[in-house]
């Protein structure tokens, strides 16, 4: 059995008086792409705003490789290798796609004020590391021509993409991907399998996924939770998750 990366157990959060999500509980081996999928509205992100920090959750737990997390703010959670991108692109769009995985990489710069202020030797390392890896990853996704242009005036795919490289510059253990495939054309829905099956084979992370476009999830998935309302319904391997009643019921309802 592989060692399981994130362990996530009975899982509650609340708003007010609704229960929006109750009693989630699944697993994140290592070097998995593990899925979770659902209804609009069954409460899917706010699962994942409670994994990465963004929610404190009303209850549960939440460990990342044995440490727990669901009570550090998102900040220290990214830092301790669990990176996000979100279902509304957030990029610094103002800033050049360069510039965007700059900033990425500043808290892994070890250096402090003044040696940014007098250019030492040791501050002048670090910004040439950081330039290095920015342009190893804008090569590695095909970025390197609009490397200078402002990310907000980019394709929406390729929006997608700066997204995804701001996010693995970082070095991440588990890299959580809401709904990546929204407003992807066929053909880069195509490219973005490929993409999250290369991340994890050459990097040997984790990704978890939402996602609402089945065949992606399928094609790229060890496996699957499925929720409704806030509760899971299912969790298994894809073709077990394809041929459940409960997961056939809750996508096209019954007569």
């Amino acid at each position: 059995m592989t060692k399981s990366l994130l362990e996530v157990s009975n899982l509650q959060m609340r708003f007010g008086g609704l229960l929006a999500v109750d009693q989630i509980n699944f697993s994140v081996r290592n070097n998995e792409v593990f899925s979770v999928i659902g209804p609009n509205g069954a409460g899917k992100t706010t699962v994942f705003n409670c994994v990465s920090g963004f929610y404190k959750p009303a209850g549960g737990s939440v460990i990342l490789d044995g440490v727990r997390i669901d009570r550090l703010p998102s900040h220290v959670v990214a830092g301790k290798g669990l990176v996000r991108t979100f279902q509304n692109i957030r990029l610094f769009k103002d800033l050049t796609v360069l510039e965007n995985l700059l900033v990425a990489q500043h808290s892994q710069i070890k250096t402090g004020l003044l040696q940014g202020l007098f250019a030492t030797p040791s501050y002048r390392k670090a910004e040439h590391e950081a330039l290095k890896n920015a342009a190893a990853w804008l090569n590695r996704l095909g970025l390197t021509s609009v490397a200078n242009r402002e990310a907000g005036t980019l394709p929406y795919g390729h929006q997608r993409l700066v997204e995804i490289a701001r996010c693995m510059i970082t070095k991440p253990r588990l890299l959580m991907l809401d709904e990546p495939a929204a407003g992807l054309n066929p053909q880069e829905k195509i490219e973005l399998a490929k993409l999250i099956d290369s991340l994890r084979t050459e990097f040997g992370i984790s990704v978890l996924l939402i996602e609402h476009d089945m065949s992606l999830v399928m094609e790229i998935s060890d496996r699957i939770l499925v929720m409704e309302y806030g509760r899971a319904i299912a969790t298994g391997l894809p073709l077990e998750i394809q041929n459940d009643p409960r997961v056939i019921k809750a996508y096209l309802g019954e007569e």
